[in-house]
């Protein structure tokens, strides 16, 4: 029996994920999920694909028909509207056309893509003509993109080696017509870490420790997940980056240490819990 009255959390907003499935919690759409809970909003998803994997890699990929990831879009959106929705990976231009069909439907204006299109080793994850439709169409239908420095070179069609690079890139990305970009720096070889947001209206360059750690399992997917959550609860995008840059850091600081490749981050690190319950 319960000593102490419930304390009752209200959801702040309705949050719609497409991404793939990861079997070990780490990454895609366990990862968001994870995410969008712990920041104290509703999480809905659309699955885009199924991996078997472990935090030393991946053993298969099951792709999901592209009639059902439509009717996850739809369906779902129907019923409850999300407030935002975050994309991460669609595996193929069928699939990203599909998106783009349902995203139109749907009309939701918050709309953060992590455009996951190269693996950790460097490979790519998709081809050239999904990378094409991603640039041509999807990039300028979303709020914001959170691309690597390697996926942003790819989009912008740059190399990256310093800061000043990173802000050329993110500006070719603008005047290709993503309305704001967020590049993520961790791969720049420098003592601290630089994330930098970009639109029209000028950059803003976000400055991180680097945290010395091989648990870094999923943080983009945790990145987008964090920025549409607080977006969807009226902060501004540069806030919300900020506000999602410091709950990936301190993921990290606080992961559990699972595996035996890249961990899992600590997604409920900042969770208080202010009473307790025998």
């Amino acid at each position: 029996m319960l000593k102490n009255q419930l304390i009752r959390l209200k959801l702040k907003s309705k949050i719609l994920i497409i991404a793939g499935s990861d079997s070990s919690g780490g990454a895609g759409i366990q990862a968001d999920i994870k995410t969008v809970t712990s920041l104290g909003s509703y999480a809905m998803t659309a699955i885009t694909a199924i991996t078997s994997q472990n935090t030393s890699g991946v053993y298969s990929i099951s792709k999901v028909p592209i009639r059902e990831i439509k009717n996850q879009i739809e369906f779902t959106s129907k019923d409850i509207k999300p407030d935002a929705i975050k994309i991460g990976m669609l595996h193929s231009s069928k699939v990203i056309n599909s998106v783009i069909n349902s995203l139109e439907k749907i009309k939701v204006k918050k709309i953060i893509l992590d455009p996951v299109m190269v693996a950790k080793g460097g490979a790519k994850l998709i081809d050239n003509k999904s990378i094409k439709i991603i640039r041509s169409k999807l990039m300028k239908m979303v709020s914001l993109i959170t691309p690597n420095i390697p996926e942003a070179e790819i989009l912008s069609k740059t190399k990256i080696k310093t800061i000043n690079d990173m802000i050329v890139a993110g500006q070719e990305l603008i005047n290709q017509g993503a309305k704001n970009v967020l590049i993520k720096g961790g791969h720049l070889k420098a003592e601290k870490v630089f994330d930098i947001y970009i639109n029209k209206k000028g950059s803003k360059i976000f400055e991180s420790k680097k945290i010395r750690s091989k648990n870094t399992h999923g943080t983009g997917c945790t990145l987008s997940s964090a920025i549409a959550t607080y977006y969807s609860c009226g902060k501004t995008l540069k806030k919300s980056c900020s506000m999602a840059i410091n709950y990936v850091n301190h993921s990290i600081v606080a992961a559990p240490k699972y595996g035996k490749g890249h961990g899992p981050l600590n997604h409920i690190s900042l969770l208080n819990i202010n009473k307790k319950f025998k």
